[in-house]
Parts: structure tokens; sequence; C-alpha cells
């Protein structure tokens, strides 16, 4: 790796660190601390956050076969874990797939984006 890209890469990983404690405060806070809100907003929640994963992991060096399927498993992960009674909360595949649809986006936005500063 070039020495000018390791200052970005290292600002990267602070940044994709910083974000994957946010989704875990995020996603795993207990029911009672979840603040109420309008049908539909927790799926732009859950799409923005793994949006925010994923364009951050990529910032951070993680190459898009290795943060592909580690954030889809951490996606379909925290669902579970929202189920256990400790937490509260319900298991949904609509959050999940809002998850998935989030990331998604992030690596295609990425990579356009990266594209782009590259011409």
């Amino acid at each position: 790796m070039p020495a000018a890209v390791l200052p970005r890469v290292r600002s990267g990983r602070v940044v994709f660190a910083s974000v994957v404690v946010v989704s875990l405060v995020v996603l795993f806070a207990p029911a009672g601390d979840v603040p109420g809100a309008p049908p539909g907003v927790d799926k732009i929640v859950h799409g923005v956050l793994f949006l925010a994963l994923a364009a951050t992991g990529r910032w951070a060096g993680l190459r898009p076969a290795v943060l592909l399927p580690a954030l889809v498993v951490y996606a379909a992960g925290s669902e579970v874990l929202q189920g256990l009674p400790a937490i509260g909360r319900t298991t949904s595949a609509a959050d999940w797939l809002a998850d998935v649809v989030g990331l998604v986006t992030g690596l295609a936005l990425w990579e356009r984006f990266a594209a782009r500063k590259r011409r």
C-alpha cells in the first residue's frame, strides 16, 4: 500500500470502528430505550446504518468480498439477538432486508464514487 494511502485508510478505520459502535448501540438497545417513531422509520434507520457500515468499511480498506458476507451475517445475527428476552425487541425479516438493501447501496455508492475519483 502506498504511503500516501495509509493516513486515509487509518482515518477510515477510525470512522468504521465508530460506526460499528453506533450500530451496536442502535441495534442492541433494550426495547425500553428505543424511542417511538412513525411506522417505517425503523426500516430507514436500518438501511442508513448498514449503508454507513458498508461505505466506511470500504473506506477502511475492507474488500467487498469480505465486507458483504460479514455484514449480511451481522445483519441476520442482530435480528436474531433482538428477539432475545434480555433485549425485548422483535426479530424482523423486513429489518434484515432493509439492512441488506442499505449494505448493497453503500457498496454500490462507494464503487461509483471511487470509479469517478480514478478518472
